[in-house]
C-alpha cells in the first residue's frame, strides 16, 4: 500500500510513469558509444544520452538499438561492419543480465518489463547494410533485428533518399522485393529517411504497417526528413506509426532556417569533430552536440525547448489520433533540444502530455503501447515467425 502512494505521488508530479505505462524508443544511435571499448553502459556518463542509470531514472522500458553506418559504407564490409554492431548490442545482454534482456516481440518486452528489465532492441538503419541480398536480411532477422530503414541519408542500389537526388524514382524492382521479404519475415518496414515516392512505393505494397521509426512533422519544420500531413494521415490509414524525432533540426523552422542560412556552420560543426575524434562515430556525434551548443550560447543559431516535442506528437495525433504515433528520440544520433539532454528526463513528456489533457490512455498509446501493437501486427501478418 506504502508503495502503491509513493508511486501514487510521484507520477501526480510528473516524475514516474505507472508501470504500465512503458516508454519504448524506436530509435537510438548509442550503439556507436559501445564500438569503443571503453564505454560502459552500466555507468552513468557525463555525456550522450543512453546508459543504464539513465534509462532507469527516465523509466525507459525498450529501447531499439540503431545499427549504422554512412551510407558510402557499402558492399561486403557494410554487412561485416553490421554484424559487429548487433554482435556489441546483444553483448551488452549478456553483460547486463539483471539490467537488460534481449526482445524480438512485444510479448517478450512485456516479459522484460515485469521482470524489472530494460528490453534491448535491434534496427538496422540503412538497407545499403545487406549488400543487395535477402539472405543477409535473413541473417539479420534471425540475429535479432526487427526493422530495418530502407535508406539512410544517401541513396542505396534500390530506393531512394529523402535527402539525395532520386536514382531510382522511388523504389527499383529489388527494392520491392525486399519489403515483400520483410513482410514475410516479420520485420517492421521503417520510412525514415526515404524520399516521398519511395514511401508511397511502399504502401503501394506492403501487406503489414509500415513505421517511420524517428521522423517529425513537415508541417511544423520543413524538412524532406519529416513527413508531410498527407503522408501521416497515409500511414496512419495502413496501420502505421509515426514515431517522433527529438532532433532540433526536425523539431524548430528557426533552427533549420538559421542552419539553411549559413551552410558554413554546419560543415565547421562536422570538420571541428572530425578532427578531435577521428574515424570515432559516437565520440564525433558527442562532440558535434556541444559544438551546436556552443553555437547557441554564441547565438549563432536558436535555441530549441523541449516542449518542440510535444508540439509535433500534438499535431501527429490532431491528425490522426492518438493510436498512430510513439517516440523515435535518435538519441546519441542528433542535437537533443534543451531539457531532453538524455534518457533521465522522458517522464517529462507524459507530464506535458497531462498538462495538455491527454487522457492516460492516450499518453499510455503514445509512449509504448503503440510501437507494442505495431510489433504483434507485422508478426501476425508474417504467419509463422521463424525461432531465433
Amino acid at each position: 500500500m506504502k508503495h502503491s502512494i509513493l508511486l501514487a505521488l510521484f507520477c501526480l508530479a510528473g516524475l514516474a510513469q505507472p508501470r504500465d505505462m512503458l516508454i519504448v524508443d524506436t530509435h537510438d544511435d548509442t550503439t556507436q558509444n559501445l564500438l569503443s571499448p571503453r564505454f560502459d553502459l552500466a555507468q552513468r556518463h557525463a555525456t550522450g544520452a543512453i546508459d543504464i542509470p539513465r534509462m532507469r531514472e527516465g523509466g525507459l522500458g525498450a529501447i531499439f538499438f540503431s545499427i549504422w553506418m554512412p551510407g558510402t559504407v557499402t558492399g561486403p564490409r557494410a554487412v561485416k561492419d553490421a554484424l559487429v554492431q548487433i554482435d556489441l548490442v546483444r553483448r551488452q545482454v549478456r553483460l547486463h543480465p539483471r539490467d537488460l534482456a534481449l526482445a524480438t516481440t512485444a510479448e517478450e518486452v512485456r516479459q522484460a518489463h515485469a521482470a524489472g528489465k530494460i528490453a534491448v532492441l535491434m534496427g538496422v538503419e540503412g538497407g545499403h547494410m545487406i549488400a543487395s541480398d535477402l539472405a543477409v536480411l535473413r541473417t539479420f532477422y534471425a540475429l535479432g533485428v526487427r526493422y530495418m530503414t530502407l535508406t539512410h541519408s544517401v541513396n542505396d542500389e534500390w530506393a531512394d533518399s529523402s535527402t539525395d537526388k532520386p536514382a531510382h524514382s522511388g523504389l527499383t524492382d529489388f527494392g520491392k522485393q525486399v519489403v515483400r521479404e520483410m513482410n514475410r519475415l516479420g520485420m517492421m518496414v521503417d520510412i525514415s529517411h526515404v524520399s516521398d515516392k519511395t514511401f508511397y512505393d511502399v504502401l503501394a505494397i506492403t501487406t503489414a504497417p509500415p513505421f517511420a521509426s524517428h521522423s517529425s512533422c513537415r508541417a511544423l519544420c520543413d524538412s524532406p526528413r519529416n513527413m508531410t500531413d498527407d503522408m501521416i494521415r497515409a500511414l496512419a490509414a495502413k496501420g502505421g506509426v509515426i514515431q517522433i524525432n527529438y532532433n532540433t533540426g526536425f523539431l524548430s523552422q528557426e533552427f533549420r532556417n538559421a542552419e539553411k542560412a549559413d551552410p558554413g556552420l554546419q560543415r565547421g560543426i562536422e570538420a571541428e569533430s572530425q578532427k578531435r575524434c577521428g574515424h570515432d562515430e559516437g565520440c564525433q556525434l558527442i562532440e558535434m552536440e556541444k559544438l551546436t551548443r556552443a553555437l547557441v550560447a554564441e547565438g549563432k543559431l536558436p535555441r530549441v525547448d523541449w516542449t518542440r516535442i510535444i508540439d509535433h506528437i500534438d499535431h501527429a495525433v490532431k491528425l490522426v489520433g492518438a493510436d498512430h504515433v510513439g517516440l523515435g528520440s535518435d538519441f546519441d544520433g542528433a542535437n537533443m533540444p534543451y531539457g531532453m539532454e538524455d534518457a533521465s528526463h522522458l517522464p517529462q513528456i507524459a507530464k506535458a502530455l497531462r498538462e495538455r489533457g491527454y487522457s492516460d490512455a492516450d499518453i499510455r498509446n503514445i509512449l509504448g503501447a503503440n510501437t507494442l501493437r505495431l510489433m504483434e501486427q507485422v508478426r501476425a501478418a508474417a504467419g509463422a515467425v521463424p525461432a531465433r
